[in-house]
């Protein structure tokens, strides 16, 4: 019995003395939980205290993500629009949204659905104030709401997976008001995936709700947005950007320079996202606590200092290559991407012409720089500027398609100097015409107002433009504006007007007619292009109701039904076709003969 007394339960067993073998962080096989004891606890120093230490980071353009319509910036015409749906319950069963990048299609297809399914325990209808979370809202939030379905259409794009989704769509929402179905990039559907969409969206259940959203909205069937109520998303401008971000970076305890942030706002291009993605980027180029100067956000940027490309604007407005050059190299070195000057001239070359035509307040820029722009905009005249945009525009393709970027930049710079000044073709035939030579040829180091001769291209512009001036055609009938579009060989043009247009009046510069039935709507801008740059003077070509003559093909329809009528009347023709029953006569015009004269055969001694 001895063995039967060391088995009592009071005794202790002999392997609880042995020391515990296994990993004592892991529970028992029972579920409880083992004993852990606190490590000490060590204040750690003030220097080093951060806000959520350890916690994992949420990147700005999510934790900024607007949570209510009033947080949405730039979009209170939609905001407007359907708070006013919402408040006479005229909503809509199909919703597209359509913008840029970043602009908050998918942020606003998620409020969009929060609204719709907006229930709280003294609100019953859809609300678009969502300033205090309804009941379905952290669920909606948190993309785990069985009734709204959240969808990227780059993923389901065969139709089987449309069928699929639209199967459930006959079946009522389990928890939510409205079972609500958020396709986004809806551009990516094929075209068998938008037919099945289609009959959905055509008798739809009352209570299915569609949100769509894309950047391509062109690439949607016409058939799928006339069964959708579309908003259509804007860039939200640079000043809103600004103080969004302003706000931001006050928030996040980090200080931004305005202009440093102006460059943020200018980079993104009315896209919230991205400007939070630079602003995000911009936070960590400076130590905590410091400011993050323009200077610094403009090196992360690639981009060049505003000034100083002014500068280079004005170097080349001023006809200077050397000085251009020098100054494009300079911001080169310091590591300004070419495609990117490129475009700060296009934008300097923008705002010298709006500041011409509206003054330098109408510039969203400091004083300084908007009265330098203002000055250019000044002492050059609108054609030029015009003139410059276009080739800046081609200068800017070219440099970023070139092998070589900064030599493609250079040779742009240099084509630029020498155009800048230069006159346009009717300000140089005015001056022929008048005994004067040209006035305003750039060269090498002519000045943007100079006026100089620019000698050697000064002569070389007036022997391009004198045989010009001498081919200008004089257009003194509507017999001759055919004659002179038969001889340019622009077969589009001649077939139109020699079809649909009825001339009703005419005189040097200016012709009305009346459009014949199936005349292009483009026909008279047509014309009128094409006359300008053949005669050199502006013309003005009008489109009437009626009153006019016979088109040129009308006319010879005319002629030949009178010339058949004639021959057919003839007795010995009519004796023909008596003889011969069926018939028909067929007219053709046979040249005539040529009228040069003939060489003679010898040559006399």
């Amino acid at each position: 019995m001895a063995d039967h007394d060391d088995l009592q339960t009071d005794s202790a067993p002999p392997w609880d003395d042995e020391p515990a073998e296994r990993d004592e962080n892991t529970a028992d096989i029972f579920g409880a939980a083992p004993a852990v004891v606190a490590p000490p606890v060590v204040q750690p120093s003030p220097d080093l205290v951060h806000d959520d230490a350890g916690a994992a980071y949420t990147v700005l353009a999510r934790k900024y993500r607007p949570r209510n319509f009033e947080d949405l910036i730039g979009q209170e015409a939609m905001v407007r629009t359907l708070a006013n749906a919402f408040s006479s319950g005229r909503i809509a069963h199909a919703f597209m949204l359509t913008g840029v990048r970043g602009v908050g299609k998918t942020t606003t297809a998620r409020l969009l659905a929060r609204a719709l399914n907006y229930e709280t325990d003294t609100v019953h209808q859809p609300s678009v104030d969502l300033t205090v979370d309804g009941r379905h809202c952290k669920s909606i939030i948190e993309g785990r709401h069985m009734d709204v379905l959240e969808l990227d259409a780059a993923s389901r794009t065969k139709v089987d997976e449309m069928r699929e989704l639209l199967d459930g769509v006959r079946y009522a929402p389990v928890e939510a008001r409205y079972k609500v179905y958020i396709i986004d990039e809806v551009h990516m559907l094929s075209t068998a995936a938008f037919n099945a969409l289609l009959k959905t969206l055509e008798e739809p259940p009352p209570h299915a709700k569609f949100i769509f959203a894309t950047t391509e909205i062109r690439k949607v069937p016409v058939t799928i947005l006339s069964r959708t109520q579309r908003f259509d998303l804007r860039r939200v401008e640079p000043d809103v950007l600004v103080k969004h971000f302003d706000r931001i970076a006050a928030k996040e305890g980090a200080r931004v320079d305005a202009d440093g942030l102006a460059l943020i706002a200018r980079a993104a291009e009315g896209s919230v996202r991205d400007g939070l993605s630079l602003l995000d980027q911009a936070i960590v180029q400076a130590e905590r606590g410091a400011t993050v100067s323009a200077a610094v956000v403009r090196d992360m940027l690639g981009l060049a200092d505003r000034g100083q490309t002014i500068a280079l604007f004005e170097s080349v407005m001023g006809g200077k290559p050397a000085e251009a050059l020098e100054g494009f190299r300079a911001l080169w070195g310091f590591g300004a991407d070419p495609a990117v000057v490129m475009l700060d001239l296009l934008d300097h070359c923008h705002g010298a012409a709006v500041a011409k035509a509206l003054g330098p307040d109408a510039l969203t820029l400091p004083k300084e720089q908007a009265a330098r722009l203002a000055a250019i905009g000044a002492h050059t005249s609108a054609g030029t500027l015009s003139r410059l945009w276009q080739m800046l525009l081609k200068a800017h393709d070219e440099v970023r398609r070139a092998p070589d970027a900064m030599a493609a930049a250079e040779m742009a710079l240099i084509r630029l100097c020498y155009a800048a000044d230069l006159p346009g073709p009717e300000e140089a035939l005015k001056a022929l015409r008048d005994g004067n030579a040209p006035g305003g040829l750039g060269g090498g180091g002519g000045s943007a107002g100079g006026g100089g001769s620019g000698g050697g291209v000064s002569a070389q512009m007036v022997s391009m433009a004198s045989p010009a001036a001498q081919a200008l055609p004089v257009l003194a009938s509507f017999d001759d504006v055919l004659a002179l579009i038969a001889a340019k060989r622009d077969i589009g043009l001649r077939l139109d007007v020699e079809q649909f247009v009825r001339p009703i009046s005419f005189r040097p510069g200016a012709i009305t007619y009346e459009p014949a039935p199936g005349a292009p709507g483009n026909l008279a801008g047509r014309l009128v292009r094409a006359l300008k740059e053949w005669t050199g003077q502006p013309w003005l070509v009008a489109a009437e109701g009626g009153g006019g003559a016979e088109s040129l093909l009308e006319r010879q329809k005319r002629e030949d039904r009178e010339a058949l009528a004639e021959i057919k009347a003839d007795p010995f023709v009519a004796s023909l076709l008596a003889a011969f029953p069926g018939a028909e006569l067929e007219v053709r015009k046979i040249p005539g003969p040529s009228l040069a004269p003939s060489e003679p055969d010898e040559l006399e001694d």
